[in-house]
């Protein structure tokens, strides 16, 4: 797998991860049913990671 593959699969998991956790309830009154599957490890190397990396993910994925 060369870089750019490796580069746009991140990409693709960052994306789909930032959906998954910051959509809005899906009630008015907070109720949220927990129905969001993403990987947990995934979500702790989010975390780890500096905002400088993150948002060029992010603005990668709009090229």
């Amino acid at each position: 797998m060369t870089a750019l593959q490796k580069r746009a699969l991140k990409t693709a998991e960052l994306t789909e991860f930032v959906a998954a956790v910051g959509r809005k309830s899906s009630d008015r009154h907070g109720y949220d049913p927990n129905d969001r599957k993403f990987d947990p490890d995934f979500a702790k190397s989010v975390r780890r990671m500096r905002p400088e990396d993150f948002d060029r993910v992010l603005q990668d994925d709009e090229d």
